[in-house]
């Protein structure tokens, strides 16, 4: 199993020696990865009174390819994850570019979680279509994976053609990991067709988990691929309960196959996750370290 966490930069802010910091905190910990959530547009609430929780303008995302690039100058080896990247508000040929040049200026050590996002201001500014995003992106997967496996490719899908062109440079190994982070059934069968993981967070340590991986691994199977070789992701957190409670979570995600846990303590989702009360970077580095030390032996 790999360890990851999630930078939080909502509570600590995006200054460079912020984030580097974070960032070398983790490494130094002996986490596998890190990992930045993505958002390009947020709305002023103030003008949206229904707008409720969600994220706004008040909300600091850094761009996740600058702020990986920036990263992999500061750390040695520990990877990176978009957690997950909104795919279908950008051009997929500019996306599978970013995606290898931060790959082969980290020397391999980038993983892509992609989602069809929820927002349709975003999509409004950046010019692209939300009713369709869905089935737009899943070509987009298909699309980018031939761009990083050839120097020139010939494609003519719906949204997306290239007449025998390609990307410089290309990938470590000519490809690049994509993990779908979502949890409709047609995220489930476009992560068994193209996926090499999935990030799943609507889920407790529970029987509804196990159905859902259950599932997943059917899909992969009808697909003609390794349901054993599909990555699991699910976050965990030091918000609510103790040592011998997040060993016992953990023990059950590790028996139901899980093979990326990321440490995620500014988020709340329902009663399964509950944030830290701090919000300052040593509360966050603390946060981490706490959970690592109380199942590093499980690991």
């Amino acid at each position: 199993m790999q360890l990851g966490a999630n930078i939080p930069m909502w509570d600590i802010g995006g200054d460079p020696d912020v984030v580097r910091d974070f960032a070398q905190a983790a490494e130094s910990l002996g986490f596998d990865y890190i990992g930045a959530a993505d958002h390009v547009i947020g709305v002023n609430a103030d003008s949206r009174t229904d707008w409720s929780d969600r994220n706004t303008s008040a909300d600091l995302f850094h761009d996740p390819f600058v702020l990986f690039g920036y990263l992999s100058a500061c750390t040695k080896a520990i990877g990176f994850s978009t957690q997950v990247l909104i795919l279908a508000q950008r051009q997929a040929a500019l996306v599978a570019k970013q995606a290898a040049c931060v790959d082969v200026l980290s020397g391999g050590r980038f993983r892509l979680g992609v989602g069809v996002g929820w927002n349709p201001e975003e999509f409004v500014a950046l010019g692209e279509d939300f009713s369709n995003r869905g089935k737009r992106s899943a070509e987009q997967v298909e699309f980018m994976q031939a761009l990083w496996a050839e120097p020139h490719v010939t494609f003519d899908g719906k949204w997306h053609k290239i007449n025998d062109a390609g990307i410089n440079p290309l990938p470590k190994g000519g490809s690049i990991p994509v993990w779908f982070g979502g949890h409709e059934d047609v995220t489930l069968r476009r992560t068994a067709k193209w996926g090499d993981g999935w990030i799943m967070l609507a889920h407790p340590a529970d029987d509804s988990a196990l159905a859902a991986f259950a599932t997943l691994r059917e899909y992969t199977k009808a697909e003609g691929r390794d349901p054993g070789a599909m990555g699991l992701e699910i976050w965990a957190s030091v918000g609510a309960g103790g040592r011998d409670d997040w060993r016992r979570e953990f023990e059950f995600w590790r028996d139901a196959g899980v093979s990326h846990i990321t440490v995620n303590n500014s988020y709340d989702r329902g009663d399964h996750h509950q944030r830290i009360a701090g919000r300052s970077l040593s509360a966050h580095i603390e946060g981490i370290e706490t959970y690592r030390r109380a199942v590093e032996d499980l690991l």
